[in-house]
């Protein structure tokens, strides 16, 4: 007997999406919802307001580790409000984690980093 997709998130529309698994079987988020920031060298506010963090890919190591912040301005970027430090290693990390104030990328020294988020 088929049964329906569970459902697990809401899409950029509010309405309930169906669960997404990536190619290791780990959650993902929902088709067609993801957006993605490229070659961020610099403090960017990616994204304002509740979503998540999906993943962020290191393109240049540097020579510092950077930051992921949950909060609505670059100017109020703290440790309270740290979600991620970015290892300044070449490489794919996987948070899919939510944020509810905004999403805030701080690159170390010589990093440049892509992130995808809803």
């Amino acid at each position: 007997m088929p049964q329906s997709p569970y459902y697990v998130s809401k899409n950029q529309s509010n309405a309930l999406a169906p669960l997404v698994l990536d190619a290791n079987g780990k959650s993902l988020l929902a088709a067609g919802s993801l957006s993605s920031s490229l070659n961020v060298t610099a403090l960017d506010l990616v994204k304002v307001g509740v979503g998540r963090v999906a993943k962020v890919v290191v393109l240049t190591a540097g020579s510092a580790p950077g930051k992921i912040s949950d909060v609505a301005t670059t100017g109020g970027v703290a440790a309270a409000n740290l979600i991620f430090n970015i290892p300044n290693t070449v490489g794919i990390y996987e948070l899919d984690f939510p944020i509810a104030l905004g999403l805030v990328v701080t690159p170390g020294t010589g990093q440049v980093l892509s992130i995808s988020y809803v």
